[in-house]
């Protein structure tokens, strides 16, 4: 493990924003009987207040955490990641910054319902999710990660979901259709389609950030928190596209589409999947995925898609 790891880590103790559990004794009981964390049903004490919490799952290094937070200071939110030498970053910032409203936690977002009682968590947020193309269960908002976030949302609750992937996007919308979820606003192009009078700003958390020892150029000014409607672009919060993660602005230069989803998961009884390919065709759109490349290199998914077009050819 490098220095400046280690130095991060080291330092992440100091942070009093950042809950680092214990894996062990989460899991002392088994996986599938998750011991729950001392934590759980105590946010507001931890926060000193009972204002609304809202969850961004695989936050990495908190970025978007940290403009959303500074943005809507009535709210508490909490950015969840396993990588320590991410959250460093965020945990850094929001301790220098004195953000009441910000707090991490470093966990694996299948222990996420050890750490949130029920009706503790107005909103959730994912952004630029793995699309988990073979695997459906690790999919963020597949059936099993709903019934968990139904555990710990409040009546009315709702789901954010931010991807390049058209396939995870088209995943979530036939999920939502498969179970009657109430879809709140849905785009398959946030930045090519009308925004109505909102104006397209690009926050200055936009883009990549910082070296690791710079704060995060958080500027823009707060604005109003988001705002429920029927689903379509004019019904899209401000907000969705005045805030932009690091991947965002990564795809965004390759000419990628962002898409945006927001949905409540009210339901009585269990969450099914959508039928393949009925409901939701997994060949078709994990074929319209396109060559994305990560820092100069192909991704994971673009190389095993030139691998199988080498077999066919």
């Amino acid at each position: 493990m490098g220095h400046d790891k280690l130095r991060k880590f080291a330092e992440n103790e100091t942070f009093s924003c950042l809950l680092q559990p214990s894996a062990q004794e989460l899991l002392a009981d088994g996986y599938f009987n998750l011991r729950d964390h001392a934590v759980k049903g105590h946010w507001a004490e931890r926060f000193g207040n009972d204002n609304p919490i809202v969850l961004e799952l695989g936050c990495g290094k908190g970025e978007y955490t940290i403009a959303l937070a500074e943005r809507d200071p009535g709210r508490n939110y909490i950015g969840v990641d396993i990588k320590g030498a991410r959250l460093w970053k965020g945990a850094k910032y929001a301790t220098g910054h004195a953000l009441s409203n910000v707090a991490f936690l470093r966990t694996r977002v299948e222990f996420i319902s050890a750490f949130f009682a029920p009706g503790e968590v107005s909103e959730v947020w994912l952004t630029f999710s793995d699309p988990q193309y073979r695997s459906e269960n690790s999919r963020l908002c597949s059936p099993l990660f709903l019934e968990r976030y139904r555990g710990f949302l409040r009546p009315g609750g709702i789901v954010h979901l931010k991807t390049d992937s058209r396939f995870l996007h088209e995943y979530a919308r036939a999920v939502c259709a498969a179970n009657g979820l109430q879809v709140l606003a849905c785009t398959q192009d946030l930045y090519g389609e009308p925004a109505g009078s909102s104006p397209l700003k690009t926050s200055g958390c936009a883009g990549p950030l910082p070296s690791d020892d710079g704060p995060l150029p958080l500027t823009e000014p707060r604005v109003a928190r988001f705002s429920a409607g029927t689903a379509g672009p004019d019904s899209i919060s401000p907000v969705v596209r005045e805030v932009q993660t690091f991947y965002e602005q990564l795809f965004l230069q390759q000419g990628y589409p962002i898409t945006y989803l927001s949905f409540v998961i009210d339901r009585e009884g269990a969450y099914v999947s959508p039928r393949d390919p009925e409901e939701f065709d997994t060949k078709k759109w994990r074929e319209a995925e396109g060559p994305r490349l990560l820092f100069g290199h192909d991704s994971a998914e673009t190389r095993r898609q030139k691998l199988r077009a080498g077999e066919k050819a």
